[in-house]
């Protein structure tokens, strides 16, 4: 179907360019009929019109010989002016579509050499080759001005075509880097939220199954601490499912505001966070060295991430009790340190850790770096160093 389709669409073109050569050699014979009816040769305007219908003729070909095509037309032309014919438009339809055609497809020099040559040279017959009965200035300017008059108008429909279609290319290559962009953008995302969701679910979780742990045991030995720690395990259960709302709401379509979101995570919950931490039977000791500012919310953010995902590898895996935190503040930078003593075990000391990846590609976002190691005398090292105006933070472009 698709071929017989094709198949019409050629002959349907091609009879269209049949009846429009049939009509530029009508057109062509009936200009060199009024030009020769002053004529005192004994064949009247006949030979005008075999040359008219030749040079017509020949446009059938110019899809594929259209250097050809020009040559014979230009030749026709040139033997008209030589039998004493005057050129006017209509006279000279196969010459000035031939020279369109070809500004429409040739390069702009080619252009200019054929044309020129075109009219120089049916201006030459004219002039001294014709019987000199025709005015100069006709014989002249008409072949110059219908020979370059279409050239250039073909070179300007080559370039508006090609204008048209590199704004169309632009408009295509803006499109597609627009829904890269978009794609990277929802990435990036997407990568964030899930980052949130590890830390929010890895701490609240050891933090719950440590303490459902102790109280467990607790529970046949000392019954009042087994109570108030399921208290405290209430609580952090709680807690986690109102920063895991808050997480995931994230991802509500916009028309989805039935509940507010949970205010976004920084270092003024880091009292709360050794306080939960305590309850699971880790001691915390936070020292803060420098004077404390406020920090761009991304900073903010980033810094007690990385704390509560270190605090909470050090409960999870380390064989201790206590933790030492420290925050300095530095001229253009924020420096977190999270250690431990005692014998580390288990994926701490792992660089393939998804804790530990999240917490370098935290740090890698906002342009800093995060080092984990095993202390050289037991225990494990996390040191964050993040700049305080990151590349990536809003605030970096504010005036």
């Amino acid at each position: 179907m698709k071929a017989r389709w094709r198949s019409g669409g050629r002959h349907s073109s091609q009879g269209r360019g049949t009846a429009a050569v049939l009509l530029i050699l009508c057109m062509s014979v009936a200009g060199t009929i009024v030009s020769g009816d002053k004529l005192t040769h004994p064949l009247g305007a006949w030979p005008g019109m075999v040359l008219s219908a030749v040079a017509g003729l020949t446009l059938l070909w110019h899809r594929s010989h259209l250097r050809s095509v020009l040559a014979v037309t230009t030749a026709c032309a040139m033997a008209e002016a030589a039998l004493g014919y005057l050129f006017n438009p209509l006279a000279m339809t196969p010459l000035i579509v031939a020279l369109y055609l070809l500004g429409t497809r040739a390069e702009r020099r080619t252009v200019r050499n054929w044309s020129v040559g075109a009219a120089l040279s049916v201006m030459a017959a004219g002039v001294l080759l014709g019987p000199g009965g025709n005015p100069l200035v006709l014989s002249t300017v008409n072949p110059m001005a219908w020979a370059l008059l279409p050239a250039a108008l073909g070179s300007y429909v080559q370039m508006r075509r090609a204008y048209v279609s590199e704004a169309h290319a632009r408009a295509a290559h803006a499109e597609r880097t627009r829904e890269e962009e978009a794609r990277y953008r929802v990435a990036q995302e997407r990568m964030r939220i899930a980052r949130d969701l590890h830390d929010v679910v890895a701490h609240h979780l050891a933090l719950a199954n440590t303490q459902a742990g102790v109280a467990a045991y607790l529970a046949r030995t000392h019954p009042e601490q087994s109570i108030r720690m399921l208290d405290n395990l209430v609580g952090e259960t709680a807690s986690a499912l109102r920063e895991l709302k808050a997480t995931v709401g994230l991802l509500r379509e916009d028309t989805d505001t039935d509940s507010p979101l949970e205010p976004v995570p920084s270092l003024d919950g880091l009292p709360k966070l050794t306080e939960s931490l305590a309850a699971a039977g880790l001691s915390v000791d936070v020292r803060v060295e420098g004077t404390p500012r406020q920090l761009p919310s991304t900073v903010d953010l980033t810094a007690f991430r990385i704390l509560q995902e270190a605090l909470t590898n050090v409960s999870k895996h380390a064989q201790t009790q206590a933790a030492r935190v420290r925050l300095t503040y530095g001229p253009d930078c924020l420096t977190l340190n999270v250690s431990n003593d005692g014998p580390a075990i288990d994926a701490p000391v792992s660089s393939t850790g998804f804790g530990l990846i999240g917490m370098r590609e935290r740090a890698q976002t906002l342009d800093g770096t995060l080092t984990a190691r095993p202390r050289p005398d037991g225990g494990f090292d996390v040191t964050c160093v993040l700049p305080l105006d990151p590349i990536g933070s809003p605030e970096s472009f504010t005036p």
